[in-house]
């Protein structure tokens, strides 16, 4: 790993603090230098994607999570606009159904993982449970889990167990070779509340802004704790995490097509080679079409 994706790495096992991270650092990289370089690592994404297929071994997981506004959406679009949509697969999670409540909080989103030489994306994912539900508590109660029928009892031992269910959960996964790569976009609450500004302002932008969003803004100081624990207990060396700077859009996008292909890169997938009877036959199919009138 470079020194430069190792800046944005929350490194398993060590204490961390969003205070060491940077919500606005760009390098001394403009805008119109970022989307070049982004367009370049798009085409080698778009190689590996087609070895990952062609191997058959491994899947690819790249979860997605942040505050309001920080730009999932996008760098979705846009960092993943150079695959083959084929091999991919995008699921936004929202708030749990009533069947999604008759299961484990994972249940659902283990039905959403991607098949082997696949590409899934989650905007949102499995850390809802230990985000949201952190802040808001009772939603919890939701799930019915024997002994938390009352708020009062979601204690920190609670927590601590979700949290290891969460790493059970993706080491089980890595070890039967799904790669796991996990964002967080950290938006500054500043960045934040000129985004929410140009979506009131733009008529075009009106439907992505929602009066919850100005609740949920209130309890930014919760939010920030609550993603600190959970990157301390659940960033290990198979399923790590990384804190990306997302107050400048085009710079999260290079740096997280950085992270994807040095990712592909040190998979080292290659395409399968024919055994030598195989290899025999497409000789002789490509005879008889070459010898066709």
């Amino acid at each position: 790993m470079n020194k430069e994706i190792a800046s944005y790495l929350a490194n398993p096992g060590k204490e961390f603090s969003l205070k060491d991270y940077s919500t606005s650092y760009h390098g001394d990289m403009d805008k119109e230098a970022g989307e070049a370089g982004l367009d370049e690592i798009k085409e080698e994404l778009a190689k590996y994607q087609e070895t990952l297929y062609a191997a058959d071994s491994n899947s690819v997981l790249i979860l997605f999570q942040a505050m309001d506004a920080a730009g999932k959406d996008s760098a979705i679009q846009h960092v993943m606009s150079g695959l083959n949509p084929q091999g991919c697969q995008v699921y936004s999670f929202k708030s749990p159904t009533s069947k999604e409540y008759q299961h484990d909080f994972l249940w659902r989103h283990y039905l959403a993982l991607p098949e082997r030489g696949r590409i899934g994306i989650h905007n949102r994912s499995h850390y809802e449970n230990v985000l949201v539900c952190k802040v808001h508590p009772e939603y919890i109660l939701n799930e019915k889990i024997p002994g938390y029928e009352d708020v009062k009892k979601i204690d920190k031992s609670f927590w601590n167990k979700r949290y290891e269910s969460i790493r059970n959960f993706e080491r089980h996964l890595s070890d039967n070779g799904t790669v796991i790569i996990k964002i967080f976009l950290y938006v500054s609450k500043e960045e934040q509340k000129q985004r929410f500004l140009d979506r009131i302002n733009d008529p075009a932008k009106n439907w992505k802004f929602s009066s919850a969003d100005i609740a949920e803004r209130g309890l930014w100081k919760d939010y920030m704790k609550a993603y600190e624990e959970a990157i301390q207990e659940t960033s290990t060396e198979k399923a790590p995490w990384y804190v990306i700077p997302a107050d400048k859009k085009w710079y999260a996008r290079l740096v997280i097509s950085k992270i994807l292909a040095d990712t592909f890169k040190k998979l080292d997938l290659k395409y399968p080679v024919l055994v030598k009877e195989e290899a025999k036959k497409l000789d002789d199919i490509k005879s008889q079409l070459e010898g066709e009138e």
